[in-house]
């Protein structure tokens, strides 16, 4: 039967037992305590007594660092600790507010309502006003609407790009306030 290989095993982990290839090692024993500077093959020979893994915690010292410990427990804890900051990150993504210049009143809201909405959940908002024909000759009123809804979101974001046209279009980002 062929090895089973764990494809989910992360690259950083560190070198155990016979993959130390250092003739001498700073030793910390499984209680934590330092027992020395020692020869490898002793430090192995001590960590299969008390059926236990020599690992490397850093190659960067002189001499190098190992310490005995349940490599398993070990792993696991390490990628317990990966999940958790896995899921406490959060990606900001870019929601989309659209409308035209001559927005009802009514509809105006429900886009500052939206924005707010997105803001509060930690992404950023792209507000596009977009022309039809020659509408384009009105960008002055769009900018004046961009920056009205600037104001009234001015307690919730920040202004990460101010109001510049772009074609037929005209937008502004903003990003959620960072909190003191």
């Amino acid at each position: 039967m062929p090895p089973v290989i764990d494809k989910r095993k992360p690259a950083n982990l560190p070198p155990i037992n016979e993959n130390i290839r250092f003739p001498e090692v700073r030793l910390i024993d499984a209680d934590g305590a330092q027992v020395g500077i020692i020869p490898t093959y002793d430090a192995r020979r001590m960590a299969e007594e008390k059926e236990l893994d020599l690992v490397l915690i850093s190659d960067k010292a002189v001499p190098p660092v190992c310490r005995i410990m349940d490599y398993g427990k070990y792993k696991f804890e390490q990628e317990k600790k990966a999940r958790e900051a896995k899921k406490k990150q959060h990606t900001a993504d870019v929601k989309e507010v659209k409308m035209r210049y001559k927005i009802d009143p009514h509809d105006y809201q429900v886009r500052i309502r939206a924005a707010e909405r997105f803001l509060k959940a930690g992404d950023k908002v792209k507000a596009t006003i977009t022309f039809r024909g020659r509408e384009i000759q009105h960008a002055h009123l769009a900018e004046t609407l961009l920056n009205q809804m600037m104001q009234d979101l001015q307690e919730v974001a920040e202004v990460q790009q101010a109001p510049k046209r772009e074609g037929r279009n005209m937008m502004m980002l903003l990003s959620p306030k960072r909190e003191k």
